[in-house]
């Protein structure tokens, strides 16, 4: 089984121009149909960071979760955020952006990794005494844009820091679309020998037309979380000008298919639904 993490929040925070916070809920509430194991819907961060996700307390909301098997997931960058994540019964998931960047870190969280690191180990435990389950992204996991060394057997040991530190799902995020295919196999390969009881997972951003090798990858490398955005949509604001997009979801889904002989346990009409409201009114 793949869990594959449905990412509304990132294909929009990227965007200049505000969404109504009505037109965010019902493409949200358009995805909550079609089966995602989990949405990444929104984030409780600074506005004046992420002005697009300042409404993110207003569009859940409008949420209709009462039909639907999909949790959610909000994204936090600091201890104030992830106490108002938890304090709504909705949110099944927190995430925190870790970095193996030292300057990522401080763009993205106002923060050197050894203070996040310490907001990681406080937000684990707002997260057991709340029943909610922790996220970590390991930022930059295969590259960055700031000319600072790192390598997979960096990544690894940060990952492993995090493991005994009790984090039980970790994401190798690519945020800056900079990994290639044998990147990830690299990765995973040694991932999977010391994380074994971890769940690993990956967040690519990358180019519309390598999205389906990037997936097939993924699933070949044994990984059993993907994130990905409808239309390869958005890309992360905070580390460089220009967004590179996320793994296309269809593309996702056309690798499962293939990977697996099988068509992915979603529901293909709402997928369909959802994606013709995203080109009709967010991008």
């Amino acid at each position: 089984m793949v869990n594959i993490i449905e990412c509304p929040r990132d294909a929009m925070q990227g965007l200049s121009d505000f969404i109504p916070t009505n037109v965010k809920a019902e493409y949200i509430n358009k995805l909550l149909k079609v089966g995602f194991h989990t949405l990444d819907f929104g984030s409780f961060v600074s506005p004046k960071a992420i002005p697009q996700m300042r409404d993110t307390k207003e569009v859940l909301s409008q949420l209709d979760l009462s039909t639907t098997a999909t949790k959610l997931l909000a994204i936090v960058a600091n201890v104030r955020g992830a106490q108002e994540a938890i304090s709504h019964k909705e949110i099944s998931y927190i995430g925190f952006p870790l970095s193996v960047s030292e300057t990522f870190q401080r763009r993205n969280t106002n923060k050197s990794i050894n203070e996040a690191l310490d907001e990681v180990a406080y937000i684990l435990k707002l997260c057991h005494s709340h029943q909610k389950q922790f996220v970590v992204y390991l930022s930059m996991s295969f590259g960055n844009p700031y000319q600072e060394f790192s390598n997979a057997d960096m990544v690894l040991e940060m990952a492993k820091k995090l493991h005994n530190m009790g984090v039980k799902i970790i994401s190798f995020a690519d945020t800056i679309g900079s990994a290639t295919v044998k990147d990830v196999e690299v990765l995973f390969e040694k991932a999977s020998k010391i994380l074994s009881e971890s769940e690993l997972g990956v967040h690519l951003h990358c180019h519309p037309s390598e999205a389906y090798q990037f997936a097939q990858t993924a699933l070949n490398v044994g990984c059993k979380r993907i994130d990905s955005a409808l239309g390869g949509l958005g890309g992360c604001p905070m580390a460089k000008d220009d967004l590179t997009g996320n793994l296309a979801t269809e593309s996702l889904v056309k690798a499962l298919s293939d990977f697996q002989g099988i068509t992915p346990t979603l529901n293909l009409l709402e997928l369909q639904k959802a994606n013709e409201f995203r080109q009709q009114f967010i991008g």
